[in-house]
């Protein structure tokens, strides 16, 4: 592990920036992109701090030159990329199908979707170049289940699985292994926002069997378990960590 090279998307706050704690604490090298130079420069402090070599570099995954540009330097700096982790996302507008716009697909999609699509085109072309690599892109159990209100949202995870699994097949004979991890209910941010209100949430919490929120750390160790040589058999799957909310 402490040879990897990891880069994460999203970085900076929920499940991203967990994983980010939990790759440097293994002792990986670590590269967390992001939008918010201030946050990101603290994160790097923290991760330091762990004795990680840690790096921010301030990108849009919506931008295809952000994410060459992401890739590039992360490869100058220490000269290849082991694991990638597509965690960026937003859950955009949530509402019925009747309130949704072409803004708001936008919004969710370019993020989601595109980010997810631009990421791998530049990650893959360099993991090819070096005959190996692992790439986790961050779905949600609503990658392969429906959400009254969420349609935007669900299908832009549902498209995130869909591409995880044929890309996964594209690449396989380079040595590169590309999967998904599917949250369950985790008690980021984004869950708050999503859920609207306290009450939303404590519903939602109903539907896990295992009759609590995931923690991100508990996401964390998945990502880092499914990027590791102990998951080396294991391509174009995706991990459900969800309290058996998918089980049924």
């Amino acid at each position: 592990m402490n040879t990897q090279v990891v880069m994460i998307t999203g970085g900076l706050t929920g499940i991203g920036r967990a994983a980010a704690v939990a790759f440097a604490k293994k002792g990986a090298k670590v590269v967390v992109a992001g939008r918010r130079d201030e946050a990101g420069e603290a994160l790097v402090t923290e991760l330091r701090s762990f004795g990680s070599e840690a790096e921010f570099i301030n990108a849009d995954v919506r931008k295809d030159d952000d994410v060459r540009a992401l890739v590039e330097r992360t490869v100058a700096r220490f000269g290849r990329l082991d694991v990638a982790v597509n965690n960026a996302g937003t859950e955009g507008h949530v509402g019925p199908i009747t309130e949704q716009t072409a803004e708001s697909y936008a919004e969710t999609f370019d993020t989601n979707v595109l980010g997810v699509i631009l990421s791998m085109k530049h990650e893959v072309r360099v993991m090819q170049g070096q005959g190996s690599g692992s790439i986790i892109n961050i779905s949600s159990t609503y990658g392969h289940e429906g959400a009254p209100g969420a349609s935007v949202y669900v299908g832009s995870k549902h498209a995130v699985e869909g591409i995880t699994k044929s890309v996964a097949l594209e690449i396989a004979k380079w040595g590169i292994r590309v999967n998904g991890v599917a949250p369950g209910p985790t008690d980021t941010g984004m869950l708050t926002r999503f859920t609207g209100t306290p009450e939303n949430k404590a519903a939602l919490v109903t539907t896990v069997p295992m009759g609590r929120l995931g923690l991100s750390e508990e996401l964390a160790d998945a990502i880092v378990f499914i990027a590791s040589d102990d998951a080396s058999f294991i391509t174009g799957h995706i991990l459900n960590v969800d309290g058996g909310k998918t089980a049924n």
